[in-house]
C-alpha cells in the first residue's frame, strides 16, 4: 500500500504511478517501478493527473522545483 502525494488516499501501489527523483537531480516518470533515487507516488485519478496537482505534490514530496507540465502522463502509466 502507497500513499498518492496529490490526494493523500492510501491505495495499492500496482494502481499507483511512481515518480522518481534520480541521484543527478533529475525528475521522471518510472513506469516499472524499479529506478534508483527517492520516490513518491501519484494515483489514477483525473485531479491528481492535473498538472498543478502534479508540480505542487511532487515538489513537496521529493523537495524539488517543477513547474506545471513539466511531467506528463500517458493513460496507461499505472497497471490496473
Amino acid at each position: 500500500m502507497r500513499t498518492c502525494a496529490a490526494c493523500r488516499q492510501v491505495r495499492a501501489k500496482r494502481s499507483l504511478t511512481r515518480v522518481v527523483r534520480a541521484t543527478d537531480g533529475s525528475v521522471a516518470i518510472d513506469p516499472t517501478g524499479k529506478r534508483a533515487g527517492r520516490g513518491t507516488y501519484i494515483c489514477d485519478q483525473p485531479a491528481c493527473r492535473e498538472p498543478a496537482s502534479v508540480a505542487t505534490a511532487v515538489s513537496r514530496a521529493l523537495g524539488v522545483t517543477l513547474t506545471p507540465g513539466s511531467l506528463t502522463f500517458e493513460e496507461n502509466h499505472a497497471a490496473t
